[in-house]
């Protein structure tokens, strides 16, 4: 995942990306360092969702303006909406099944 680091690159890959999930963590949340893989291993079965990771600690300016309070956190956004969050205790399962279902909407 990449990295982001400002709100205006955020808000060019939300504006321009026809699927985007935002990844909030950082690296001192045991519960952050064990989803990102998992978060991952979902992503590779869809590959055209671009996928980058926000680490609060270093970018709380986007944390805030995004209404992220607690972490982990996931933003999928499809056409620049917000479709998906998720924070703190996240089933994989159901994230996985809802990305599939708009995934499934959207390319096929």
């Amino acid at each position: 995942m990449e990295l982001i680091n400002s709100n205006e690159l955020l808000d060019n890959l939300i504006e321009n990306e026809e699927m985007l999930l935002v990844y909030f963590g950082n690296e001192t949340c045991s519960i952050c360092i064990d989803m990102k893989p998992k978060v991952m291993e979902i992503l590779n079965k869809y590959p055209k969702i671009k996928a980058v990771e926000v680490k609060i600690d270093e970018n709380l300016q986007i944390a805030r303006k995004h209404n992220i309070f607690t972490i982990p956190g996931i933003l999928l956004f499809i056409d620049g909406k917000e479709t998906i969050r998720e924070a703190r205790y996240i089933s994989m399962e159901d994230i996985e099944n809802r990305i599939s279902r708009y995934y499934d909407m959207f390319y096929n």
